[in-house]
């Protein structure tokens, strides 16, 4: 980036912050004003990406003890949440994956199971997507699958709906499990927070498969339409797995039944109660260890996206933050009259500003800012607190419309096969779908089990 397009963008944040911290002060008290000003800064420097992820998400480390906010050790407290090392250790998994390519060998398996029509192959790569995407980051699971999508076929009519089904396909399937999105991540680090009640893993996965299975069928259906049903060549290598994807496998079969035994199935069993963070790095860090050794410090630490565990600590100051400045009471206090509206619209309404607020915005910055005030708003009214910050978080995820939206949809943009044009017209279609989808999940299904 130039030097003087790279001063421009941070001259923007600089001077959006500042108004937005004047506006503020029309509502809000100073401290309270002054936050929102340096969440409004960083949020644009995450947008326009003026500067590394890196860089910006450590930037509230400075900038909340310097404007009174919040004290030094208030702040960096949150970049060592015990939810960042749950995710480091999914990180580590996932490197160990990709270092011994057991992906493509799930992919190759999973693809051989559909017909070899364009209808066939889009559901199939959307199911690999949304599968991997359960137990990997949807970043990593994009950036694996892409080049295997594009290169299926010549017609670019289906490249363009194969790049599509894998980045839509990580966004639905990421919501499968605690562990799969940075919002489900936050979600839990808040719960957390607030000695609420947490949703065991499988529980979790059990309330939102109906939704991921959903949302499934619609990409599939949706990137179907005008598609000629045209027979694709593929010829797949039926290699067996060697002896280190054998340990890897091994060690994520582990991992699952573990984290099933662990997991609190009242009345029949309360689990082991033992930490899920310590869980997912304790395997993480068997990678390195007799009899495993899959991965090297020296090599594969270099790998670890040290700056997304950097926008989790942002991204829990944030939430800190409003709630200590009372921030988050001050919101709830002006969305309190929303509460007359019947649930069912009150979900709607929310599951509407969160979805189309994250096309423009960090997903992961969003919920930090949205899941404290939801939380007061709920408390103060006495709703299901849990359901509604689950169906923010949720859809905080689901948003297929633009690039910026969610790292998937820019790598499908970033394949040359995929423009603008038609990420909007069919993302608009799914954004529509999910939060009706998820707003009826919610009343019908969630409301029950969360009661």
């Amino acid at each position: 980036m130039q030097y003087k397009e790279q001063m421009m963008k941070i001259a923007i944040a600089i001077f959006i912050g500042s108004i937005i911290y004047v506006l503020g002060l029309q509502f809000f008290n100073e401290i309270q004003s002054r936050l929102l000003g340096a969440i409004a800064f960083l949020v644009v420097l995450w947008t326009n990406e003026a500067l590394h992820l890196g860089i910006i998400s450590l930037m509230p480390i400075i900038l909340f003890p310097a404007l009174g906010i919040l004290s030094t050790k208030v702040t960096t407290v949150n970049y060592a949440h015990p939810i960042i090392y749950l995710f480091l250790g999914g990180f580590l998994l996932a490197i160990a994956v990709e270092k011994t390519k057991l992906h493509i060998f799930i992919a190759e398996k999973i693809l051989g199971f559909f017909p070899t029509t364009p209808r066939g192959m889009i559901f199939s790569l959307a199911l690999t997507s949304a599968f991997l995407s359960s137990i990997l980051s949807n970043t990593t699971t994009t950036l694996l699958l892409i080049t295997i999508a594009i290169f299926i076929t010549e017609n670019a009519k289906l490249k363009m709906r194969f790049a599509l089904a894998i980045a839509y396909g990580a966004s639905v399937g990421g919501i499968l499990t605690p562990i799969g999105t940075p919002p489900n991540l936050i979600l839990s680090g808040i719960m957390q927070e607030h000695s609420m009640e947490m949703i065991p893993f499988f529980q979790w996965m059990w309330m939102v498969a109906p939704l991921v299975f959903l949302m499934l069928v619609s990409v599939s259906l949706l990137l179907s339409i005008g598609v000629s049903d045209i027979v694709i060549q593929r010829e797949y290598k039926n290699e067996k797995l060697d002896i280190t994807q054998k340990k890897v496998l091994f060690l994520l079969g582990s991992l699952i039944v573990l984290l099933l035994v662990n997991a609190p199935m009242r009345p029949f069993w309360g689990g082991l109660g033992l930490s899920e963070s310590g869980i997912l790095l304790g395997f993480g860090l068997l990678l390195f260890i007799a009899p495993f050794q899959i991965l090297e410090w020296s090599d594969d630490g270099k790998k670890v996206p040290y700056a997304i565990m950097f926008l989790f600590g942002a991204g829990f100051s944030i939430a800190k933050a409003f709630s200590q400045t009372g921030l988050a009471d001050e919101l709830a206090s002006y969305l309190l009259h929303m509460t007359t509206l019947t649930p069912i619209v009150l979900l709607l309404s929310v599951a509407m500003l969160i979805t189309f607020t994250t096309e423009i915005t960090s997903n992961t910055a969003l919920i930090s800012i949205m899941l404290p005030v939801i939380y007061s708003v709920a408390e103060q009214s006495g709703i299901n607190t849990t359901l509604f910050m689950m169906v923010a978080t949720i859809c905080a995820s689901y948003a297929f419309m633009l690039p910026i939206a969610t790292p998937p949809n820019a790598i499908a943009m970033s394949s040359g096969v995929v423009n603008v044009r038609n990420m909007i017209r069919y993302g608009i279609v799914l954004n529509l779908l999910g939060i009706f989808f998820i707003v009826m999940i919610a009343e019908f299904f969630w409301k029950g089990v969360l009661s």
